[in-house]
């Protein structure tokens, strides 16, 4: 049966006969993906993928960012069918996309985890599809990292965290700690040209990237921090990663490792927002935990998040 002998659409993530275009079904039913793009892995003439990597093994404090994908795939439903704010236009009119469904890999064999999502993403982005990740908890950007600098080169790191994760690594750790001194140690991205923005936390080395501390919105200011951001990174390709935690936990309690005084989801969106300039070529949510979540105001922002990063790259698509 098509879709046109119902009254309205149901269950695009399996039923969509075009990549493109919003589903308008109920935001309240059906098979949930994210945003109702449909599920597929036939990446033939996708332009963006979104996939789940529900690992949570190497968290330090509270566990859960495991349910992570499926907590923002939920929240994103109440988004579907319409122009989207603050773009003004629906992004899949623009970008042919897909879900991408999950990460696979055997949960009990924890040292062959990384090579798997590396392993995995290479292959995504070999077939010249851009891909944004849902975590799962921080360490997913490691491997995310290889994969995307093994066909960009050198990439600058933008970081909306509040922690800088640059703890003392031997290498073989699994630590969600520690993936960004291992990314300078091994020359995946250039510190140089690399920002963490809501930093607060201190860590034993900043490894050279330059850090806006939580405190800094109040004096920087969103277009200040917007400025900041786009000196430091330049014009070369850089990737994303977002930790949830970044957000103050009056706006995100649904985290394993939640610190005060952050900047609230409107002044992170807004940062956000403003680097549509930057070349990015991949991205990332990351540690969201719903377990630990209110009437899903974490997983609301972390959808968001993820749909601010897909209207820039749509943005883009469009001029040009």
């Amino acid at each position: 049966m098509t879709q046109s002998r119902y009254p309205r659409p149901t269950d695009n993530a399996f039923l969509a006969e075009s990549l493109k275009g919003g589903s308008h079904e109920p935001t309240y039913g059906g098979a949930l993906s994210f945003m109702r793009r449909k599920f597929s892995r036939d990446l033939t003439d996708v332009d963006l993928a979104v996939w789940g990597i529900p690992f949570d093994a190497a968290v330090s404090n509270r566990p859960g960012a495991r349910f992570g994908p499926q907590g923002v795939r939920r929240a994103s439903a109440i988004f579907d069918g319409d122009p989207q704010y603050p773009f003004g236009f629906d992004p899949w009119d623009v970008l042919a996309a897909v879900d991408y469904g999950d990460c696979v890999f055997d949960y009990g064999v924890h040292a062959e985890i990384p090579g798997h999502i590396e392993a995995q993403a290479r292959e995504i982005i070999g077939r010249g599809v851009h891909l944004f990740s849902i975590g799962g908890d921080h360490f997913v950007t490691w491997p995310l990292l290889k994969a995307h600098a093994a066909k960009h080169g050198h990439l600058a790191l933008v970081q909306f965290d509040a922690h800088q994760d640059t703890w003392d690594d031997d290498g073989g750790r699994i630590d969600h700690g520690s993936f960004v001194l291992r990314a300078v140690r091994e020359s995946i991205i250039d510190p140089a040209r690399s920002i963490q923005i809501g930093v607060r936390t201190h860590a034993p080395q900043d490894c050279g990237m330059e850090i806006i501390h939580g405190h800094e919105f109040d004096t920087l200011g969103i277009s200040g921090i917007i400025e900041r951001i786009r000196t430091r990174v330049g014009t070369g390709p850089a990737y994303l990663t977002f930790d949830i935690d970044c957000l103050d936990p009056a706006f995100a309690p649904g985290t394993g490792t939640p610190v005060a005084g952050g900047p609230s989801s409107r002044e992170a969106l807004s940062v956000l927002r403003g680097l549509g300039d930057i070349d990015f070529v991949g991205g990332d949510i990351v540690e969201v935990a719903p377990a630990y979540d209110h009437a899903d105001i974490t997983s609301i922002a972390a959808a968001t998040v993820a749909l601010t990063y897909i209207g820039l790259l749509a943005e883009k698509r469009r001029r040009g």
